[in-house]
């Protein structure tokens, strides 16, 4: 087990200071953390040391779960085993397009390179008399954005994808998914290449509202 390397929570990138934004000295570090995440592409090593990606998952475990169904599941793939992966995604793309030859989908195994680590993300769904189907996905959500906020504490980027591999029931079972259990796409982590261009945030204004119940005449 690697030693956690406590420094690296110096290494990320600080927010912007808001005017007229205040918080609690307690909090400032923690909000600093959630107001200057972003999605990190390209990607290369380091990734996360294994004491690192235990605080990871650990964070993620913590995510809201109505009923405590505990939906969430992960699948590490790292090392050689991205190779693995990559032969998959050029067979999944070819059997999608059978007209065209296989060496045209040759490119999608690089894919499985394009981070250091690959964290397929996965949610177990289940019947249950009063936790629907939407909530337990919500859950594994919330846990997704639990594992990207904890990457970026730690100094890592982390990109969040889908497309049409995360839909593949082949792909699933590949990765040792169970027959109830979805994929919902793969977290990829390392290091930023370059340093992130701050995103243009939209105004709150747009997102947010306060209800007013209308007065009784």
């Amino acid at each position: 087990m690697t030693t956690l390397d406590i420094s690296r929570l110096e290494s990320a990138p600080s927010a912007i200071a808001k005017p007229g934004a205040t918080a609690k000295p307690h909090a400032s570090a923690a909000l600093e953390v959630l107001l200057s995440r972003q999605s990190q592409w390209p990607l290369t090593e380091p990734g996360p040391a294994d004491a690192e990606l235990d605080l990871i998952f650990d964070a993620a475990l913590r995510a809201p779960d109505h009923g405590n169904l505990r939906p969430w599941r992960f699948v590490t793939i790292r090392g050689e085993a991205r190779g693995a992966l990559g032969d998959l995604l050029v067979d999944l793309a070819s059997a999608r397009s059978p007209e065209e030859p296989r060496s045209a989908h040759a490119h999608r195994r690089q894919k499985a390179f394009a981070a250091p680590l690959v964290i397929a993300l996965g949610a177990a769904v289940s019947a249950h008399p009063k936790v629907p189907e939407i909530e337990q996905l919500l859950a594994a959500g919330a846990a997704t954005m639990n594992l990207l906020n904890a990457i970026h504490a730690l100094g890592y980027g982390g990109f969040w994808a889908t497309g049409p591999d995360s839909y593949e029931t082949r792909l699933r079972d590949a990765l040792g998914f169970a027959s109830n259990e979805r994929l919902l796409g793969f977290l990829f982590v390392g290091t930023a290449k370059t340093p992130g261009q701050a995103p243009v945030r939209p105004s709150r204004s747009e997102h947010v509202r306060e209800w007013l119940p209308s007065q009784p005449a």
